[in-house]
C-alpha cells in the first residue's frame, strides 16, 4: 500500500511516474486488496484533477472499405476479406450524425477514416461542420499520416485535435514503421493541435513493460488525453481468436494510467467503457457509429447499443458532472 500512497501524492502534485513505478503498479494482483485500493485512489484522483468533469467522445466512421495496410486486429484489412460491401458516407450524412451527437451533449466529435482517406475532403468537412453546427464542441480527426503543412491546414479549418497512436507492437502486428507513426504525433504537437493518444489495442499477450513504455512515449509527445483501449477480437482477423482482456484488467490499467500522467495528460478515456473502468479513473467514454474497425459490419446506429444517454448515466453514476455544449 505504500507505493499507492506515494503515487497518489505525486499524481495530485502533477508529477509523472517513472517506468519502474508504472510497471510495479501494473504488477499488482487483480482482485487483491491492493488492487481495490489502487482503483479507489485513482478514482479519487480523477475527480480531484478533473474537478469532477467528464466528457463524451462521439466517433463517426466515414468509410467502411478494405484497407491495404492489413493490421492484424482490424476488420478493414483487405486480406481478411471481411468487407463484402463498401460504404462511403456522404458529407451530408456525416454532418447530420455529428449534429445529432453535438445536440445530445458530446464534447468531442471524432471523424475516423481508413488510412488513405482524402485529407482535403476531411478538411472541407471540418469547415462545413463549423458552418452548420453551432456549439463549443471540439472536432478531432483520426486518419492517416501527415506532415506539418497538413497539420497547420487542419488547425486553420477549425480542427481542435488529432487522435493518433503508435500502437502496441507497431511494426509487428501492423505493417507501419513506428517512426512514421511517432513523427505524425510530433507534427500534431508542433502544430498546436491537441494530441489524443491511447495505449492500444491491449491484448492478453502484452506485457506490463510494453504498456508502460507505450504510455511513456505518449507522454513524451505531449498528449493531453490518453487512456486505454482493449483489443476487441474480430472473427476472421489474425488476432481474432485471442480473448479480450478482462474488465478487471482494463480497469486496473486505467487506474495506473490515471496516476501516471502527471500534469501532461489531463483526461483519461477508456474503450470499450465499463462501470469498473469509469470508477477507476476514466472520465471520457466513447459512443461510435458508422465504420468501426472492431466489428464485421457497418453500424447504422450506435456500436453495441451504447448511446449518449447511457454514457451520461454511466459517468454520472461515478460522480462526474458531464459536459454539455453551449
Amino acid at each position: 500500500m505504500e507505493l499507492i500512497k506515494i503515487v497518489e501524492k505525486k499524481a495530485k502534485e502533477g508529477i509523472a511516474l517513472a517506468r519502474e513505478e508504472i510497471v510495479s503498479l501494473l504488477e499488482i494482483p487483480l482482485g487483491s486488496e491492493e488492487d481495490i485500493q489502487l482503483r479507489k485512489v485513482a478514482h479519487e484522483v480523477a475527480l480531484y484533477k478533473t474537478k469532477g468533469c467528464a466528457y463524451i467522445w462521439s466517433a463517426v466512421g466515414a468509410d467502411y472499405a478494405p484497407c491495404p495496410m492489413n493490421c492484424k486486429f482490424c476488420s478493414f484489412g483487405e486480406e481478411w476479406r471481411i468487407i463484402k460491401e463498401q460504404v462511403h458516407y456522404t458529407k451530408e450524412q456525416i454532418i447530420n450524425r455529428a449534429k445529432q451527437f453535438v445536440n445530445k451533449g458530446a464534447r468531442f466529435i471524432v471523424l475516423r477514416t481508413t488510412e488513405f482517406y482524402s485529407i482535403p475532403v476531411l478538411i472541407e468537412l471540418a469547415k462545413e461542420m463549423r458552418k452548420q453546427i453551432s456549439g463549443s464542441y471540439e472536432i478531432v480527426f483520426n486518419t492517416g499520416e501527415f506532415d506539418m503543412t497538413i497539420a497547420n491546414l487542419m488547425a486553420e479549418a477549425g480542427v481542435n485535435g488529432i487522435y493518433h497512436a503508435c500502437r502496441l507492437r507497431e511494426g509487428i502486428d501492423t505493417p507501419f514503421d513506428p517512426w512514421e507513426r511517432k513523427n505524425t504525433m510530433n507534427n500534431v504537437y508542433r502544430s498546436g493541435l491537441k494530441l489524443i493518444s491511447l495505449v492500444e489495442p491491449i491484448g492478453i499477450e502484452h506485457t506490463n513493460e510494453e504498456i508502460a513504455d507505450n504510455f511513456l512515449q505518449i507522454l513524451k509527445h505531449g498528449a493531453v488525453i490518453s487512456g486505454a483501449m482493449a483489443r476487441v477480437p474480430v472473427p476472421g482477423t489474425p488476432l481474432g481468436s485471442i480473448e479480450r482482456i478482462s474488465d478487471e484488467r482494463l480497469a486496473q490499467i486505467i487506474a495506473v494510467l490515471r496516476l501516471s500522467g502527471g500534469d501532461i495528460v489531463k483526461d483519461i478515456c477508456v474503450h470499450p467503457a465499463t462501470p469498473e473502468a469509469i470508477q477507476s479513473g476514466a472520465n471520457i467514454m466513447v459512443v461510435e457509429t458508422g465504420a468501426i474497425p472492431r466489428d464485421v459490419h457497418c453500424e447504422e446506429d450506435n456500436w453495441h447499443g451504447v448511446d449518449i444517454e447511457q454514457a451520461r448515466t454511466l459517468l454520472e453514476n461515478a460522480g462526474y458532472n458531464v459536459y454539455n455544449h453551449e
